[in-house]
């Protein structure tokens, strides 16, 4: 598992560049969520609709809290410490419209799998995270298959994915309804 430059990914990630990514069980494709074109792009190379919303992934909570409603620092470290759930969370109401889609809440989750962890600890901010697959076609799981996929439209970095079979179970905040899983 090597990881990139941490201040080539940054340089990347600010031009509005895309990435993939191992994750718990397949490639992510993410970018800088405050970058509108970049979620944009990522968007129609993943041929998603908007209105669906996007997922956040994160290694601490301030990466994501300028997104969200204040939560209570006990709060903070329950959310950061679920590694494996992804939570929709109440906004803010300057959240952004292109990550949240038509919801009032963002979906984020405190990323477990080690390399996609470490991507985020080098990085001032969030990432987006949707699986690196076009809307409706199965999940990819490897290096060589995201080339094939993306060719040079996304930076893809090397590394394997976690053992997971399913992505990971989606709920809201403070309840046990789940959305997936």
């Amino acid at each position: 598992m090597r990881h990139p430059n941490p201040r080539a990914l940054a340089a990347h990630l600010a031009r509005g560049g895309l990435i993939a990514y191992p994750t718990e069980s397949c490639y992510g494709l993410g970018c800088d969520p405050s970058n509108y074109r970049a979620v944009q792009r990522l968007l129609r190379l993943k041929q998603r609709p908007q209105h669906k919303g996007l997922i956040l992934i994160a290694s601490r909570y301030a990466q994501v809290d300028r997104y969200l409603q204040p939560l209570a620092t006990e709060a903070q470290l329950q959310a950061a410490g679920a590694k494996v759930i992804t939570y929709l969370m109440p906004t803010r109401p300057t959240a952004p419209r292109h990550l949240r889609g038509k919801h009032e809440t963002l979906a984020v989750r405190f990323t477990a799998h080690p390399f996609a962890q470490q991507l985020c600890r080098q990085l001032p901010h969030a990432l987006v995270s949707t699986s690196a697959n076009r809307s409706g076609c199965r999940s990819i799981k490897t290096y060589a298959e995201c080339q094939r996929q993306f060719g040079r439209q996304v930076w893809v970095l090397r590394g394997q994915i976690g053992k997971r079979k399913n992505p990971s179970t989606i709920r809201y905040w403070n309840s046990d309804i789940k959305l997936r899983g």
